[in-house]
This record gives structure tokens, C-alpha cells and sequence, in this order.
């Protein structure tokens, strides 16, 4: 005599009777010839591979010939193998009419032309339980999916505001520079732009702890592989691609934090960076006899930046030799031929155009 078993050898759970016609009918030929005519348990966990078994058998999803929907956590889903209803054909009239009429749809079809679910169903039975609990799921996982796409939009504007914010930050001293390229005077815009350095400063740290709030956020990982905030858990199943993506999204932040960073601190390194360029060595020109050396003072600088800015505009003046401006002690030091008048009307004015104000010191000649 068999002993039945309730339970599923797998996963444990205990399932539902199913006659052998249906294993018969649903089996790929070569397990179906294996069916005996004894009693056989149906398995509808999620987690289980086992879809029939019996005291010494079991048949698992892969020799079966179509999908066991109510088994799956993605994809089409089907529910009803009769009328044709499914996970994603229910989505689709959620999202068409905000509701579904599958349940009656099904009722009124089983009344005509009436319905095979002993042997198209993998469960052998009525369908409309699974339907119903079908219904729920789309509508779960349509919600969860629309939180998602909230939660992502607000992650990427957060990691756009961080590097905005960052870039106005210290507009004060990119700004001007590009302004005297194109020939543009700056006058105003680099102490008009600092007043707002602190604020700027501020939002971009606020985006920025914001964006790390969204990415590094506790997430709940549903059967369906959505994810919300709501819970801390670890999921069991295979999520490689969507581990994929919390690591991009993850190197996406630290390179925004970088590129932040590094636009806050662009007032303290951009002298070094265009050291070669704009802040002349002018030691050897001291030396020579034929050079005045004239000083101005400068207010209005309030960054090492602004000292390459004003640097750039006075080296433009005609007749100016060679320029160092020193951002510590607020002064220029500038080098003209001596045998010439010194251009103070043009240099003061190249200044101004930079976004300062200038003040004739001392002029030496070295003779």
C-alpha cells in the first residue's frame, strides 16, 4: 500500500490532490509515460521546483509543457489556461481601466463553452482563486514599481543638484575666467557670485546627503524583485541583475561626490593648475636694469582664483612685461619696460575689467 504525502519533499509545504490525468496531459511525453495511477500532490510554492510529487516520485517545472504561472515571480504568468487571463494581461487592463473584469470574464465563460482545467490547468482545478490572487499581485507589484521610479527619478535629480549646486559654488572663480577668454568684462560677478559661495555650498551638501539617502537606503526586496524602503532584508533569490544596478548607481554617486568635491575646491587649486599659464615667474626680469617693476594693490579678490583672473587681464595690457599677483597680500606686482611710461590708466582699467579695484602703489625702475 502507498502512503500519501502532504507535504512537499522539497520546500515542505503542503500541497493540493491532482488527479494523473492532468500530469498526463500537461507532461512533456517522455515524463508524462512515467505517470502511474496513483494519487499525486500539486506544489504551488514559489520557492519550490517541484510541481507534482508523489511517495516516490516528482515531476519538476522544466518537464512540464507549459509555464506553472502561479509558480513564477515574473514574466507572462498565466493563470487561467482556458480563457487565456494572466499576471501581465491583468496589468494590462489595471493600467487600460484601473480595474480588471478577468473573474467575471472567466464565470461567465465556464458556463459557455466551459472550461478544461483538469487538463490545462497544472493544477488541476479551478482557476479563479489564482486569478483572484492575481488581481492583487499586478496591482502590488504596479505600485511598488511606480514607488520605484519615484524613489529613481528623485535619486538621479538629487545627484544632478549635488554637481549643479557644486559648479555654482564656485562660479565665482570659473565664471570670471571664462568671461576674460571670450573677451566679457567680469566686473561684479566674482563678489556678487562669493556672497552665494556659502549657500551654494550648503544646497550642494544637502542634495548631496540626500543622494546618499537614496542609494544607500535600507531596500525591501519583494517576490516580484521590486524593491521599496520600507524594510531591511536579504533576499534569497538570484538578483544579479538588480545588484548590478545598486552597484552602478553606487559608483554613479562617489563619482558626483567627486566631481563635487572637486568644484568646491576649485578656488584653492586653480592658481596651480594654470600656474604655468597665467602667474609669470618674473625673478629674472627684477634683475634686469631695464625693467620697472610697478605695485598695485587689489581689492576685491577672494580667492586664488581671482588672483589668476586678474593676473590673465593685466598680462593682456601692451607694454606689460610680466605680472605676479599675490592673493595673500591683496597686490600685483607688474613689469614694464623702463624706458617706456607705465601703461597705469590701461592696467587699472584691465583690473576693473576683471572684476576688481586698483591702486597704484610704487613704481621702481631698476637702473
Amino acid at each position: 500500500m502507498t502512503t500519501k504525502l502532504y507535504s512537499c519533499p522539497e520546500c515542505g509545504e503542503k500541497g493540493k490532490d491532482v488527479k494523473p490525468v492532468t500530469l498526463k496531459s500537461l507532461l512533456k511525453d517522455e515524463f508524462a509515460e512515467k505517470v502511474s495511477d496513483i494519487d499525486y500532490t500539486f506544489c504551488s510554492s514559489v520557492n519550490c521546483n517541484v510541481v507534482y510529487y508523489s511517495n516516490g516520485n516528482t515531476f519538476t517545472k522544466k518537464q512540464l509543457k507549459v509555464p506553472v504561472g502561479v509558480k513564477e515571480i515574473s514574466g507572462e504568468r498565466p493563470l487561467c489556461y482556458c480563457f487565456g487571463h494572466s499576471v501581465s494581461t491583468i496589468k494590462s487592463e489595471l493600467e487600460s481601466k484601473g480595474c480588471s473584469d478577468s473573474l467575471e470574464d472567466i464565470k461567465q465563460k465556464m458556463k459557455d463553452p466551459g472550461c478544461r482545467c483538469e487538463t490545462e490547468n497544472p493544477s488541476g482545478s479551478c482557476c479563479l482563486g489564482s486569478v483572484a490572487k492575481g488581481i492583487e499581485i499586478s496591482q502590488s507589484e504596479m505600485d511598488s514599481s511606480a514607488s520605484v521610479t519615484s524613489s529613481n527619478r528623485a535619486e538621479n535629480i538629487t545627484k544632478a543638484g549635488t554637481v549643479i549646486s557644486a559648479i555654482i559654488a564656485s562660479s565665482c572663480c570659473w565664471l570670471p575666467l571664462v568671461l576674460l577668454a571670450v573677451g566679457v568684462s567680469g566686473a561684479g560677478i566674482a563678489s556678487t557670485l562669493d556672497a552665494y559661495r556659502p549657500l551654494f555650498t550648503v544646497v550642494t551638501f544637502g542634495f548631496l546627503g540626500s543622494a546618499f539617502y537614496f542609494t544607500y537606503r535600507p531596500r525591501k526586496v519583494t517576490d516580484s524583485g521590486d524593491d521599496c524602503c520600507t524594510k531591511t532584508c536579504c533576499p534569497t533569490s538570484d538578483k544579479k541583475g538588480w545588484f548590478n544596478m545598486m552597484s552602478m548607481n553606487k559608483v554613479m554617486l562617489w563619482a558626483v561626490t567627486v566631481m563635487s568635491v572637486g568644484f568646491l575646491l576649485f578656488p584653492s587649486y586653480v592658481s596651480i593648475i594654470l600656474a604655468g599659464v597665467a602667474q609669470e615667474d618674473i625673478t629674472n626680469v627684477s634683475e634686469n636694469a631695464m625693467i620697472r617693476q610697478s605695485t598695485i594693490s587689489i581689492e576685491g579678490m577672494h580667492c586664488e582664483g581671482c588672483a589668476v583672473t586678474a593676473n590673465m587681464s593685466i598680462k593682456n595690457v601692451s607694454g606689460v612685461l610680466a605680472v605676479k599677483v599675490d592673493f595673500e597680500n591683496k597686490e600685483a606686482v607688474v613689469s614694464t619696460e623702463a624706458c617706456c611710461e607705465f601703461p597705469e590708466q590701461d592696467v587699472l582699467k584691465a583690473i576693473t575689467k576683471a572684476g576688481f579695484t586698483g591702486t597704484i602703489q610704487e613704481a621702481n625702475n631698476n637702473k
